[in-house]
């Protein structure tokens, strides 16, 4: 072979192997997107390198292929339905209260399915590969209950923390943690009836409004509605 031939086959060789290499961080890429979903672009915003995001990433979904997950039985199910049930009953007169209750039973829940629970920003992590599309709920839930204990919230703050904590709950649990009976109940102070002419103003129902994505404001009536 001259030596032209044999340098044409090198630089034929290397391009291969450049396509392959490419093909390969595409396909990757992909796949991380597909199981990471919005994790994906939050670690990449935060992190501001997209390899390092995908190292990230990576190493997450290692780490999580050794933990010993494990389903839900039909007898733990119902108890932690049961759990939920009661905690939207409090609600109604001890908000604060509940949404500690709520936090703590959303703690017992990862940790019965297999995850380990002491540092939360590991927890994130492991969560991330199997329940990314509800990690931001978890995260804005779990804000508003240390805000809580602060006291830097209001009545408002504490229902859409129990309805943020609700959408990894019930994924975590597999299903609605309270099917026929979804409703959030307002605090009682404002559930009671406040009749003026033939308007009364009752409790909201999870069922009745959409839960609103983290981090994006809920949407006002403009004011020709009004």
């Amino acid at each position: 072979m001259s030596p032209t031939a044999t340098i044409v086959l090198i630089i034929v060789v290397l391009l291969v192997l450049v396509a392959i290499a490419f093909g390969v961080r595409a396909t990757r890429r992909r796949r991380l997107r597909r199981t990471f979903g919005p994790e994906y672009d939050r670690l990449v915003a935060d992190s501001g390198s997209r390899a390092n995001a995908e190292r990230e990433l990576l190493e997450r979904t290692k780490r999580h292929a050794r933990l010993e997950l494990k389903p839900l039985s039909a007898e733990s199910r119902a108890k932690y339905s049961a759990a939920w049930e009661e905690i939207q009953i409090r609600f109604v007169d001890s908000p604060k209260e509940a949404v500690e209750t709520a936090d703590a039973l959303v703690t017992r829940l990862i940790a019965e399915r297999g995850y380990p629970t002491g540092d939360y920003d590991e927890r994130l992590a492991d969560l991330s590969v199997e329940h990314a599309a509800t990690l931001e709920h978890y995260r804005s839930a779990h804000d508003i209950s240390v805000r809580s204990k602060n006291d830097e919230t209001g009545t408002e703050d504490l229902r859409q923390a129990l309805v943020h904590y609700r959408a990894l709950f019930a994924d975590l649990l597999g299903g609605d943690p309270a099917p026929g009976g979804s409703t959030v109940p307002a605090p009682r102070s404002a559930t009671e009836e406040i009749t003026t002419g033939n308007t009364t103003t009752a409790a909201r129902s999870v069922t009745e409004e959409p839960v609103p994505e983290p981090g994006v404001a809920p949407s006002r009536p403009d004011a020709t509605s009004r």
